[in-house]
């Protein structure tokens, strides 16, 4: 391919030198190829077995996909990829149960999580139920003033209401006390959920959760929609065993909720591997045609209309969808995503849209004071297993999008707590959310300060977590944190590299290139977006623009340019190195590469990751 090239290192011959030698990167990075040299024969087989370009026969093989697999890999289909519902533990009598709903048209109450994957979880109950000319209830927990999960007060409020079946989705794997009041109250209940559970399981009617710890289906990946899905799969064909759907009656078309499924799973930075690709992919088809009346109100709210890609729905639609969550009324995603009326749809969507500008700034206010503490904290202690930092004028609703951001510039876990209360240190609680990086499990560190009595409430994933504390257990919370994470945190940060899939030139980039890469695609969580370097290339035209971002373009020897762009680079030694190197020396610049459309002509981007100055290379 004209322009374009792999950068040959000592990788290539089995050495570990970094990926042209950068072995200091602005952000601290060591470079390394992706693609391991006891990959490269399987590279080149995928390539020649397949008939495919050498280039994307290695993205392929750098990904951990077999000879034999790159077919499926390719064309992620259902068909190919879905499982039997029934291999989940709990699934029959879930699906069982939720039949005998509809065919007794009992009154249902879903009550979900406040996040995407919650309301696409309950958007999917909802129009499942309706499918069969049911009005199910959506019930969200405000996230401010009710938590996560089910809690006692809100399911007396729906048995009083007259509720019959209340399913819990993306949340109650571990509410055993407000569970048992429903069964208390001769309410049955469905748990469908996938976050990390206990030995001991509510005592409930049913419980579908992947990574229970007695089921071996395999499916711990799925995100709670994904699994949701699968349970609307069995539900549907235990109504046909039960021959619910002779007699002129239509079984609803479980494909076209797929884009919600899709939705959820990108948001939720599940894997983008086996189901989930198809799910993705199958999705995204949905979408395009946007039949979702609520998705078409949150395109036109947010101004798109190209073909969604999961990078709309990761960064165009689940920010707004969190923002009602966040700052705002917690059912409203649920609400949107549920309903069908197209002046309805279109002011909530306009609300989201609003609220996510109101989330922006106060995440902007919020990071620059986390940022100013974490630096503080790093400069004084180099070897910090965990940044903890916290405040009393901070939005918790927005606490997670500032862990993320901090993990994300120190290359360990960070934790960012909101304090609130009143009547002394003794009184306040907070509430906090934790992001972690590769090989810190600091959702079970969570779970561990929860059993030794120093959190009222916590719980998470290995790479996400939140937490309740008092105020009095801060200083005990920390020091058992600490020493929990010190050793895995360490070994992190001593590894922390920026995975690089080869080296091209601006003459290589352009539609037909595009198109190569995107058929490794969907990328995200667990498919990374192919990162390429352009090396030795001057710095053109770098300036500030928008919240500290900095725009620049790269200039090859022969005088080929692309256009880059570092988000949230201002102010860090990525921004400072691009700033600096302004129609200067050559550097080396690595990151994706976006297609955009603007006016009516597609033009192509790259989102800009690091940057590395090649005389400072040992």
């Amino acid at each position: 391919m004209a322009g374009a090239r792999q950068a040959r290192t000592a990788a290539d011959s089995g050495d570990s030198a970094p990926f042209l030698n950068v072995a200091h990167s602005a952000r601290g990075l060591v470079w390394r190829e992706r693609l391991a040299h006891v990959d490269i024969n399987r590279a080149i087989m995928i390539s020649q077995r397949h008939g495919l370009p050498e280039l994307l026969g290695r993205v392929i093989a750098a990904r951990g996909i077999g000879v034999d697999d790159t077919p499926v890999f390719l064309d992620p289909t259902l068909k190919a990829l879905m499982p039997d519902p029934s291999r989940l533990q709990g699934m029959d009598a879930t699906a069982a149960r939720l039949a005998d709903a509809v065919q007794k048209r009992e009154s249902v109450a879903i009550f979900g999580d406040y996040d995407v994957d919650g309301a696409c979880s309950s958007a999917l109950m909802s129009r499942f139920f309706a499918a069969h000319d049911m009005t199910s209830r959506i019930y969200i927990p405000d996230r401010l003033f009710e938590g996560y999960g089910p809690n006692p007060a809100a399911i007396e409020l729906l048995a009083k209401d007259g509720a019959q079946l209340i399913v819990t989705v993306d949340c109650g794997t571990t509410s055993h006390e407000p569970l048992a009041v429903a069964k208390k109250l001769g309410v049955d209940v469905l748990v469908i959920d996938h976050h990390q559970a206990d030995a001991v399981l509510p005592d409930v009617a049913a419980v579908v959760n992947p990574n229970r710890q007695d089921d071996l289906s395999g499916l711990g990946h799925l995100c709670a929609a994904g699994v949701v899905f699968l349970v609307l799969v069995g539900t549907v064909r235990e109504l046909r065993r039960r021959k619910h759907y002779d007699g002129g009656r239509a079984a609803p078309d479980l494909l076209q909720l797929l884009d919600l499924v899709a939705l959820a799973t990108v948001c939720d930075v599940v894997p983008l591997q086996t189901l989930n690709r198809a799910y993705v992919v199958k999705g995204l088809q949905v979408m395009k045609a946007r039949q979702n009346t609520g998705l078409r109100a949150l395109f036109d709210a947010a101004g798109l209309d190209s073909a969604p890609t999961t990078y709309h729905l990761g960064y165009i639609l689940g920010p707004r969808i969190n923002a009602g969550g966040r700052i705002g009324d917690a059912a409203l995603g649920s609400r949107l995503l549920s309903l069908d009326d197209t002046t309805d749809a279109a002011k909530i969507a306009e609300t989201l849209d609003r609220l996510n500008r109101e989330r922006k700034t106060l995440e902007t206010q919020m990071l620059e004071e986390a940022m100013a503490e974490a630096d503080r904290l790093v400069d004084e202690t180099p070897e910090l297993p965990l940044i903890l930092v916290g405040s009393e004028r901070w939005h918790k609703g927005v606490v997670g999008l500032v862990a993320s951001r901090l993990t994300e510039r120190f290359h360990r876990p960070s934790c960012v707590i909101a304090w609130a209360g009143e009547g002394g240190a003794k009184l306040a609680e907070g509430t906090g959310s934790l992001r972690s990086v590769g090989g810190v499990d600091i959702g079970g560190a969570v779970r561990g300060a929860v059993a030794k009595g120093l959190l009222k409430k916590g719980g998470g994933h290995a790479m996400a977590a939140g937490l309740t504390v008092g105020r009095d257990n801060v200083e005990a919370l920390k020091a058992y944190l600490f020493d929990a994470l010190k050793s895995s945190s360490s070994r992190a940060r001593a590894t922390a590299s920026l995975e690089i899939d080869g080296a091209l030139t601006p003459s290589a980039v352009n539609a037909e290139f595009m198109s190569l890469i995107e058929r490794a695609g969907p990328y995200g969580q667990g498919n990374p977006q192919p990162r390429f370097v352009f090396p030795s290339h001057r710095v053109k035209f770098a300036k500030v623009v928008g919240e500290a971002h900095v725009r620049c373009a790269l200039e090859a020897g022969d005088g080929t340019r692309i256009d880059g762009i570092a988000f949230r680079a201002a102010g860090q030694p990525l921004g400072d190195l691009l700033l600096a190197a302004n129609g200067g020396m050559p550097i080396h610049v690595a990151g994706t590469l976006k297609r955009d459309t603007w006016g009516g002509r597609e033009k192509i981007d790259m989102m800009i990751d690091d940057a590395a100055d090649p005389r400072r290379q040992s």
